[in-house]
C-alpha cells in the first residue's frame, strides 16, 4: 500500500496509475481535512463489489462455505463434464 499527496499524485500520475494496474498496488491519496482517498484497479474494485454481493445474502454465503469446507475435507465426487455439441 502507498500513500501519496495529490500534489505527488497529479506530477506522477501515469506511474501511480500503472503500479495500481499492474502491480495490484493500492494507492491511498492524502488531502487537506482528511479527505483522503483510495485508488485501486478495476480488476481489484469488480472483486471487491462481487464479494460484497455474495456475502449479502447470507443463506447462499453459508451454501458456499459449506460446500467449500466439503471440497477440503476430501467430501465430494468427481464427474466427468458433458460436453455441448453444437454441430447438430
Amino acid at each position: 500500500m502507498l500513500a501519496v499527496n495529490y500534489s505527488n499524485l497529479r506530477d506522477n500520475l501515469k506511474d501511480y496509475c500503472d503500479k495500481v494496474s499492474d502491480d495490484f498496488e493500492t494507492v491511498i491519496v492524502t488531502r487537506k481535512d482528511e479527505k483522503n482517498v483510495v485508488i485501486i484497479s478495476l480488476e481489484e474494485y469488480n472483486n471487491l463489489k462481487e464479494n460484497l454481493y455474495i456475502m449479502s445474502n447470507p443463506k447462499n454465503y453459508s451454501r458456499l462455505i459449506e460446500s467449500k469446507r466439503q471440497l477440503e475435507t476430501g467430501n465430494f465426487k468427481a464427474h466427468e463434464l458433458i460436453e455441448d455439441n453444437d454441430d447438430d
